[in-house]
């Protein structure tokens, strides 16, 4: 019966929505919207989707659309694994600048969503599917408007680079994206700076009331938290039990928060959150701000209950994964579980594997790192970066405040601030700040943002890169 009420609901909503179709565009957001849609619906899945296919189908657009065969690169660094980058030719009067976007996603089941997330579907004012927003509507913005400088005959102060990079998603740990490009290629992507993910512009009650800039992120790191036990059988279970000591220590770790740590990006964020929000929520944030740091105090723990304000406050690990036994009549020799932790910049590593264990407060949980931490220095807002952000936003996102950002998940920005290449996150897209279906069901983002966005880049590319 359930499975029957399922198809059923999925009927209703194949009904009501219906393929995104282009209807009085003009030529340049007729273009914009072919590639997005392109795009969108090659799946590009880091288990069963091909990224090598979407790099060629975005090197074919860009040679079609007049970008020499010389300037425009498909690499192929593993099966189904791919990395492009292309170059629009400048006077060369100043360095370049780099155009980064990610083009594989997170998995999206179908019988999740009320859609297919492959196919890009337009419904209620939104266009749906996985990678609409992350990160696909930038990459096919650049795409898009690189065409569009090229067939403008435009010529800029500086040579554009776009780079679209795989395995953004799984933090290119088998280094076959931004690592790989610049490990073998960093001849064709060195830049003086890079536009890249993590800077959307927030809207409340449909206005706009943010413009982030994202100059720095946390850093990711994961742990295994194991339990052994000598086991035996169920009929006779025992006081120590793998899962129960696991279980005790991680009802400890939930309970548990790292100290408040600001920095100068997240203080000037809430800083100006402050001056724009008002009443109790500006009162909170003034009090941190003061040095009011006590996690039992008011402020703090009705910040630390937002989650988008608590992942700006501090470090935050949570459990992810859990896995134990091996048969149901038989107790468990081993007990494990997965601990990702979002670290704030410039805190040191091991001193967060040190706070675990202290926390789990038993010697026999052993705690792991399993992956590698790639921690960055921010990047500094100059005004070369942040004065044609601030003139542009003014005349596409009127009255909303132009801010820095710390993002709270990581992103290829990392690898390329840890390369000399500072990087900042700015999409301008614009989408409701109380909404966030990024990696979740039914990811989508406002059409009327994807086109408007699209012109904001393509605005301020031009006035990034000079020339006429």
């Amino acid at each position: 019966m359930k499975k029957m009420r399922l198809f059923a609901a999925m009927l209703m909503s194949a009904a009501l929505a219906g393929p995104a179709v282009a209807e009085g565009l003009n030529p340049n957001q007729q273009r914009a919207f072919d590639i997005y849609k392109e795009l969108v619906e090659i799946d590009t899945t880091t288990a069963t989707g091909d990224t090598a296919r979407a790099a060629e189908a975005m090197a074919a657009r860009l040679r079609a659309g007049g970008i020499p065969d010389a300037d425009v690169h498909a690499f192929s660094p593993a099966p189904h694994k791919g990395n492009l980058v292309a170059r629009l030719r400048g006077s060369g009067a100043r360095k370049p600048i780099l155009l980064v976007a990610h083009i594989d996603v997170v998995p999206a089941p179908r019988e999740d969503w009320s859609t297919d997330p492959f196919k890009l579907v337009e419904q209620d004012g939104y266009f749906y599917a996985r990678g609409s927003g992350d990160d696909k509507y930038m990459a096919a913005s650049f795409v898009a408007n690189l065409i569009r400088y090229k067939q403008e005959g435009y010529k800029p102060d500086r040579d554009i680079i776009l780079a679209l990079e795989t395995d953004e998603e799984i933090l290119d740990k088998d280094a076959l994206g931004i690592q790989w490009l610049l490990k073998n290629h960093r001849d064709l992507i060195d830049a003086e700076f890079a536009l890249n993910e993590g800077g959307p512009v927030g809207l409340k009650d449909g206005k706009p009331l943010r413009v982030s800039v994202q100059t720095s992120e946390k850093v990711s790191v994961t742990y295994a938290l194991s339990v052994k036990n000598k086991g035996g059988h169920s009929a006779a279970p025992t006081k120590d039990n793998a899962i129960y000591r696991l279980a005790a220590g991680l009802g400890r770790l939930s309970a548990f928060s790292f100290p408040i740590a600001l920095n100068e990006t997240t203080r000037a964020y809430f800083e100006r959150t402050a001056q724009m929000e008002g009443g109790q929520l500006a009162d909170d944030l003034r009090a941190v701000l003061s040095g009011q740091t006590d996690p039992a105090s008011p402020a703090v723990m009705r910040l630390s209950d937002n989650v988008g304000y608590n992942a700006q406050l501090r470090t935050t690990c949570i459990t992810t994964l859990l896995q134990a036994g091996t048969a149901f009549n038989a107790l468990p020799q081993l007990a494990t579980a997965t601990v990702n932790c979002r670290v704030m910049p410039g805190e040191a590593i091991d001193g967060v594997k040190a706070t675990l264990e202290k926390v789990l407060g038993d010697d026999q949980i052993a705690v792991t790192q399993i992956d590698t931490a790639t921690p960055s220095e921010p990047s500094a807002l100059s005004e070369q970066v942040i004065g044609p952000i601030t003139k542009l936003s003014a005349e596409f996102f009127p009255g909303a405040v132009v801010l820095p950002i710390m993002s709270a998940g990581a992103t290829d920005g990392s690898y390329l601030r840890n390369a000399g290449i500072p990087t900042y996150g700015h999409s301008g897209m614009a989408g409701d700040i109380h909404e966030s279906r990024i990696h979740g069901r039914d990811e989508r983002v406002l059409v009327k943002s994807f086109f408007n966005g699209n012109e904001y880049l393509y605005r301020l590319v031009k006035e990034f890169a000079g020339g006429k």
